[in-house]
């Protein structure tokens, strides 16, 4: 397993390593005691979740606060999407900043979100079914997020301007700057 810490302290990239041979190929996608010594974390993951979504759908930005915080492990087993990371902890020298990362059922890419980040994606491929393992479990009166078209963020999705396909409820969520600089 390849593990390559991003721009955003704490929050990784990572690769698990394919075995293939003529019946197709294998990977292990998470082992707890290895990616705990690989990241000097101490995680244990307590819930799997996984979505379906169509071309041009944005999830997104969502975070759960307090001490229902997730760390979160994502992932595509289908099609192909831009993962967002986006650093709100108010005390971390890269506040305010976000990682973007093509992940696919194709390059097997996972990336890992820790704690008092903001997530997203969106789907580039006709269809994707994105998974995601969590180390708490969701808490709806905890949920908070952003507008994924924060000005502040300036995220390139991958998307054309007017295509997306985003929940009336994601639509309504507070820029960055009303969220987190009032």
């Amino acid at each position: 397993m390849k593990v390559e810490e991003t721009k955003l302290k704490g929050c990784y990239v990572i690769e698990p390593n394919l075995y293939k041979d003529e019946r197709g190929y294998f990977f292990e996608s998470f082992n707890e005691k290895v990616f705990n010594v690989l990241t000097n974390n101490t995680i244990h993951f307590v819930q799997d979740n996984q979505s379906f979504s169509v071309k041009n759908v944005i999830r997104g930005l969502h975070a759960q606060s307090g001490k229902h915080a997730q760390a979160k492990l994502v992932r595509v087993i289908q099609g192909e999407v831009i993962d967002v990371a986006v650093d709100a902890r108010k005390d971390s020298p890269t506040f305010g900043q976000y990682v973007a990362v093509k992940l696919s059922a194709e390059n097997n890419r996972q990336l890992f979100i820790p704690r008092g980040f903001l997530h997203g994606f969106s789907v580039l491929s006709e269809t994707a079914i994105f998974f995601y393992k969590c180390d708490n479990f969701y808490n709806k009166e905890s949920e908070n997020g952003v507008l994924f078209n924060s000005p502040e963020l300036n995220i390139d999705w991958g998307i054309e301007q007017g295509k997306e396909i985003v929940s009336e409820k994601d639509l309504i969520l507070p820029t960055f700057d009303q969220l987190f600089r009032k």
